[in-house]
Formats: C-alpha cells, sequence, structure tokens
C-alpha cells in the first residue's frame, strides 16, 4: 500500500531526504502504542506521504500534521482533501506554532532530534511514541556508567519518563537508510528530584556534560565560562566530595540537580533556558 502510494506520487526520498516507513506492521504497532481514543487530538511532526496521518485519523478525533517539503505537502492535500479530521500545517515544526494537543505520534526528522524534542515537552501532552535514530534513542533512556548516558538522557529524565518500546530495522523504510531506528515511549511528569533554578540546572549539565571524562571538580572549573559563577571555587569546594571525585557520567539525575542546586547559590546574574541539545 504505501510503496503504491510512492509510485503514484513518483516519491522516491522527498526534498529533505525523508526515509518513508513502509513497513505496514511497524505503522500498525506505532498507531497501537499511542492507545487512541476517539477524543484524542493528535500532532503528528513529519507527516510525510501520510502513511502514518491515515491510521491516525481512522482512531484520533483531529489529526494535526505538520510537514515541511512543499511536494509532500501536496500529496498530504491530495489524498486527504475529503479527510475532515485532518489538519495540515505546512512549515518548519521548530518555527511553527503548536495548537493544543493531547499525544504526539512521529516518525520525526532526524536532524532536529533534539530541538523537537525539547520544544514538545514545552507543551503540555499527555503521551507521546516518536521515532528517533536508534543510538539517539539509547542516549535518551540510558543510566550512568554507561558510554550512552549523556546530557540528553540528564534532561530527558528531568522532563519526562522515556522507554525503548521497539528497533524498527533500516529495511522497513524507502529509500533504506543508514541506521536503524527505534520507538520511543515518553510521558511527560513532574520531576522526580527537585531543581532550584531549571535555566542554570539545564546549562551545568551541558557544561558539565562537555567534559563528561574528567572529574566534577575539574569539570566544573573548566566550564565556568558558562555557568558565569563569580566565586566558583568558593562554590566547588563547598560541593560534598563524593560528587567531584566522581565524573558528571557516573552521577545520576537527582545527584547533577543536588549539585546544580548548591551552585545556584553562588549565581548573581539570571541566564536564560539553554537549548535541550544531545
Amino acid at each position: 500500500m504505501v510503496r503504491s502510494i510512492l509510485k503514484k506520487y513518483n516519491i522516491k526520498g522527498g526534498t529533505f531526504d525523508q526515509h518513508f516507513l513502509v513497513d505496514s506492521g511497524y505503522l500498525d504497532r506505532i498507531v497501537a502504542a499511542a492507545e487512541l481514543s476517539p477524543e484524542d487530538i493528535v500532532l503528528e511532526i513529519g507527516a510525510g506521504i501520510g502513511n502514518l496521518t491515515e491510521r491516525l485519523a481512522k482512531q484520533a478525533k483531529k489529526v494535526v500534521a505538520i510537514e515541511l517539503d512543499p511536494r509532500l505537502v501536496e500529496v498530504l492535500k491530495a489524498r486527504f482533501k475529503a479527510c475532515e479530521k485532518l489538519e495540515i500545517l505546512a512549515g518548519d515544526a521548530l518555527k511553527v506554532d503548536f495548537p493544543a494537543f493531547d499525544k504526539v505520534v512521529s516518525n520525526l526528522p532526524y536532524s532536529i532530534s533534539s530541538e523537537i524534542t525539547f520544544k514538545l515537552l514545552q507543551h503540555p501532552f499527555k503521551l507521546g511514541i516518536l521515532m528517533y535514530q536508534y543510538e539517539f534513542a539509547k542516549r535518551m533512556v540510558s543510566s550512568p556508567n554507561h558510554k550512552d548516558y549523556s546530557r540528553l538522557t540528564v534532561n530527558t529524565a528531568y522532563f519526562a519518563e522515556a522507554s525503548i518500546l521497539m528497533k524498527v530495522p533500516k529495511g522497513a523504510f524507502q529509500p533504506v537508510p543508514e541506521v536503524d531506528s527505534a520507538v520511543i515511549k515518553l510521558v511527560p511528569r513532574p520531576s522526580p528530584f527537585k531543581v532550584q533554578d531549571e535555566a542554570f540546572f539545564l546549562n551545568f549539565v551541558t557544561a558539565v556534560f562537555s567534559q563528561r571524562r574528567k572529574k566534577l571538580r575539574n569539570a566544573i572549573l573548566n566550564t565556568n565560562h558558562l555557568l558565569k559563577l563569580p566565586a566558583v571555587k568558593e562554590a566547588v569546594n563547598q560541593l560534598p566530595a563524593e560528587f567531584l571525585n566522581k565524573r558528571p557520567e557516573n552521577l545520576k539525575a537527582c545527584e547533577l540537580a543536588e549539585v546544580a542546586n548548591q551552585l545556584v547559590k553562588f549565581k548573581t546574574k539570571p541566564k536564560q533556558k539553554e537549548e535541550f541539545i544531545s
């Protein structure tokens, strides 16, 4: 079915290097994981030719589909011109204002994975079923002392509960990408650990993970050009030795938050929130 649509509209890869999920089994499993109801408003980012869109619209109250590629926008309009449950937003998902939505179900553009995830987490929603590059997905759900543990892991843990639902092989796509993918279940919730200053915490995590192999003491001192603590040595000296002698990659998210909460007492100037980067 999906391959016939690609053939009908002579779509091979799209202007923006899209890889279309053509395996009906995986499409059905993604929609099933969303547990849609007739009351749900669903956001889909990177709708492509509408292979996922079609399934979502059958079960949801409404689907808001965002697509950047003008050619694919025309395909969506042609395919779903009679579908009153679908709203198509043509444009860049990083720039388009999101309407209110209950769930987000998407095969995300991998080049903007970090930025779009952070943008999504600034909005209230119940559930996300999101496709990422497999290596990126592993970083989202990693644990301390693992090579995949990163600032992405910590930032994700601050905003939401994340788990890998399924790995999707490259052969499930057309054209075939160079990497495997994975579907993440993302459930926003209040942070399980206390953060005194969210902007400072996110900035702190970004700073120290840029020196992930250094002991925390040195990582903080080496990145104070980002943290901007006027009395950084005094601040560091008041931190627990049990943390200072570990590397950032060895500390749990809650422990990093504890350190940030102590450091923020030495901050004198307010900072803007940093980007959610991997």
